[in-house]
C-alpha cells in the first residue's frame, strides 16, 4: 500500500494544481473575459481587479500546464492573501462570515504548490527531464 501511495504522491499533487488552476482561471475569465460568467463591474485593467483578473487568468494557465510552477503559485498566493485582507477581513473576523473561505483556501493551496511544484505531470517536470522522484 505505502508503495501505491508513494507512486501516486506526485501525481495527485499534479490533479490538485491542475484543478485550482482551471477554478482559478474561471475567476480571471469572468474578470477580463466576460467568460464563464459575466463581470460583476466593468473592466479596467490598470485597476486592482483588473490586475487581480489578469493574474488570475494568465497565472493559471501557467499553473494549469505546471510551466514556472513555483514563483506563480507563490504570486497567487499573496494575491490570494491581498484579497482576502483587502475584500474580506475588513467584514468580519471568520472566513465563513466575510466570505473569505475560497480566498483563504486558494492562498493556502497556492503556498503549498509554490514549496511542492508541479507534480509529475508538469510542463516543469518535462523540462527538467521527466526525472522520477522529484515533484519539479
Amino acid at each position: 500500500m505505502e508503495n501505491l501511495l508513494a507512486a501516486w504522491h506526485p501525481r495527485v499533487l499534479s490533479i490538485l494544481r491542475i484543478i485550482s488552476a482551471f477554478l482559478m482561471m474561471q475567476h480571471g475569465g469572468q474578470k477580463v473575459l466576460g467568460f464563464p460568467a459575466p463581470p460583476r463591474s466593468e473592466f479596467d485593467l490598470f485597476s486592482l481587479s483588473g490586475v487581480a483578473g489578469v493574474l488570475e487568468l494568465f497565472g493559471g494557465l501557467l499553473l494549469l500546464v505546471g510551466f514556472f510552477t513555483r514563483p506563480v503559485a507563490f504570486v497567487l498566493s499573496g494575491l490570494m492573501a491581498v484579497a482576502y485582507f483587502m475584500a474580506h477581513a475588513p467584514q468580519g473576523f471568520w472566513p465563513m462570515v466575510n466570505g473569505g473561505e475560497l480566498a483563504v483556501l486558494y492562498c493556502f493551496v497556492f503556498l503549498y504548490l509554490s514549496v511542492a511544484g508541479g507534480g509529475e505531470w508538469s510542463l516543469d517536470h518535462v523540462l527538467r527531464g521527466g526525472t522520477r522522484g522529484g515533484s519539479a
